[in-house]
């Protein structure tokens, strides 16, 4: 048997929402031990002077507890 633990984390990039969701996993992966999987929560925009400059993602990280 075993435990899932999930943790909400939010990532950024100036390139997609796609890479954003990339980064977060990664970066969560650095630190969290058998990550399982991800589920986007949320999504938004930075926008300066009518343009996009961040794409913004919520992220549920699934990760499995040892022991």
């Amino acid at each position: 048997m075993s435990v899932a633990k999930v943790t909400e984390i939010i990532a950024s990039s100036s390139k997609s929402f796609e890479d954003a969701v990339d980064q977060g996993v990664e970066r969560a992966a650095k630190t969290l031990d058998d990550v399982t999987g991800a589920w986007v929560k949320d999504q938004n925009v930075v926008v300066k002077d009518g343009k996009v400059t961040e794409y913004r993602v919520s992220l549920k990280v699934t990760f499995v507890l040892k022991g």
